[in-house]
């Protein structure tokens, strides 16, 4: 009999142990089932959710913002375009009827409405210019004074090596800007680059018709034009001569750039006077101008041979082909 109560002791002990590791075991499972609630992963799902969307929303303005900051600054280059231009013609006149009050005033025979009249005239032009220059503004160079604007067609031949075009492109585009608005109206117009490149293949060999939009769009194209060059202008000229030449034209020819590589001076300047013909009065046919920018000088002395020689080169080219060689002093725009 004692031998029986002792084991259905020890069972009930068992037992009793069984079931409350049963029970420690059912509250820690509902201790960790509470810590993971299909709840909290909903809210955090839709949290991450709001915040991808307000993200795309910000993205989505900051997209608008940059093409109407764009737009703005596209119009801007075209007023400024269309203000160079404006002043560009403004100086031609004013430059014209500055002789001519000249002329007139030396004439005794002139009347003092006609000196009034011209007065007038070239002092609203005068506070024309100065509203768009500003008081203070002097011309860093003569340019447009210095050049005869006789010729029906224009062909501008640009070094579009990576000296120019990284270091001298916005006084570049300045001075193409400022040189065409002393032609207000031509027949018609021709770029290329130094190696005889057409900045539009589908003008080849053939005139850009004059226009405000054609205008335009070449000022457009030119600001990322960069064909490959070999910094020598000599290529390009004599492409364009022997290309475009006409008995019956009037064409000027507008070559820019900072070096001259090829070899001989000389036998660059006995080409271009055989291919450039001589008129009836003793003229070339091709006027030939330059505009040179000071890249290479800003190197020191002993790199800037190819610069010097490009200088002299185009110094006894326009002179011999009834141009003008204008050396700028600086790159500011």
């Amino acid at each position: 009999m004692k031998r029986k109560s002792r084991t259905s002791e020890d069972f009930s002990i068992a037992f009793l142990d069984i079931i409350c590791c049963a029970f420690g075991a059912i509250v820690l499972l509902l201790m960790i089932t509470k810590t993971m609630e299909p709840i909290v992963l909903e809210e955090s799902t839709v949290q991450l959710d709001g915040q991808i969307k307000k993200l795309q929303e910000q993205l989505f303005t900051i997209r608008g913002e940059t093409s109407l900051f764009n737009r703005h600054l596209n119009a801007k280059h075209e007023q400024i375009d269309a203000d160079k231009r404006r002043i560009a013609i403004l100086r031609t006149r004013h430059a014209q009827i500055e002789a001519q009050y000249a002329q007139i005033a030396k004439a005794a025979s002139v009347s003092q409405k006609e000196k009034g009249d011209l007065a007038i005239a070239l002092q609203s032009l005068s506070a024309e210019m100065e509203r768009l220059l500003g008081r203070n503004y002097k011309s860093s160079n003569n340019l447009i004074g210095g050049i005869p604007v006789d010729s029906e067609y224009l062909i501008f031949i640009i070094d579009t090596s990576g000296s120019m075009f990284n270091y001298a492109w916005p006084k570049l585009l300045d001075q193409v800007i400022a040189t065409l608005d002393i032609y207000p109206e031509v027949k018609g117009i021709q770029f290329m680059n130094d190696m005889g490149k057409y900045m539009f293949s589908s003008y080849q060999r053939k005139w850009i018709p004059d226009t405000t939009a054609r205008r335009a769009a070449i000022i457009k194209r030119l600001r990322s034009w960069h064909p490959f060059s070999n910094s020598s202008p000599v290529e390009g000229v004599q492409k364009a001569i022997r290309t475009f030449f006409s008995q019956d034209k009037k064409i000027s020819l507008y070559v820019m750039g900072d070096e001259f590589s090829g070899r001989s001076i000389q036998r660059v300047l006995k080409t271009v006077a055989l291919i450039n013909k001589i008129n009836t009065n003793n003229e070339r046919m091709v006027r030939i101008h330059a505009v040179g920018f000071p890249v290479q000088f800003m190197l020191p002395k002993h790199l800037q041979k190819t610069g010097i020689r490009f200088a002299t080169l185009m110094r006894e080219l326009t002179y011999r082909n009834g141009g003008t060689f204008v050396g700028l002093n600086n790159l500011d725009p």
